[in-house]
């Protein structure tokens, strides 16, 4: 797998601190995305960053209840309907099986859980498999890409979502 996850206690305290990593300092704000909940109430924000020949996604979120989250990018930039089924399934442009733990994953949209604290608030950071100008052409294809956040964990291997329960915030990836 060349997918890389932060620390999320030190994610936990630059979010906190508004401070940026020695990466995003250094890396190409490339695209973001404020997410909502099914309310219309911001509960967090995901930055693409792009360096070298990588991309990497951050993902804040917070007033949400406590516990895992899992964390996927949707194939569609559309979160209009209530329960956020118009963001569609995975991205998944290779056409894999669903999670790191499966043998035959995973979707360009599998990110790791989010450990949501007692205080509502967590972050997730992953590095998305493939060379930055693929990876940046497959997120933002003819109909968008979405940051979708799901009720529970992923338990990275069951095809095709990861039995993570339904989608409780969205939010669409655009231009920064």
């Amino acid at each position: 797998m060349n997918r890389r996850t932060l620390p999320l206690a030190a994610l936990a305290i630059l979010a906190s601190t508004g401070c940026a990593t020695t990466y995003e300092d250094a890396a190409s704000d490339v695209r973001s995305a404020t997410i909502v909940d099914r309310n219309g109430n911001t509960v967090g924000t995901a930055n693409f960053y792009s360096q070298a020949d990588e991309v990497t996604v951050s993902v804040s979120l917070s007033r949400l209840s406590e516990g895992t989250h899992a964390v996927h990018l949707h194939t569609t930039g559309d979160c209009s309907a209530s329960d956020f089924t118009s963001a569609g399934g995975h991205l998944n442009p290779m056409g894999n099986q669903h999670g790191s733990l499966n043998p035959q994953g995973a979707h360009l949209g599998d990110l790791p859980n989010a450990e949501i604290s007692s205080s509502g608030s967590g972050t997730v950071s992953a590095v998305l498999n493939g060379p930055a100008e693929t990876v940046l052409s497959q997120i933002f294809d003819a109909d968008g890409t979405a940051v979708v956040v799901h009720e529970g964990p992923d338990d990275y291997r069951s095809d095709p979502a990861g039995a993570a329960g339904s989608r409780i915030a969205c939010g669409v990836v655009s231009p920064s």
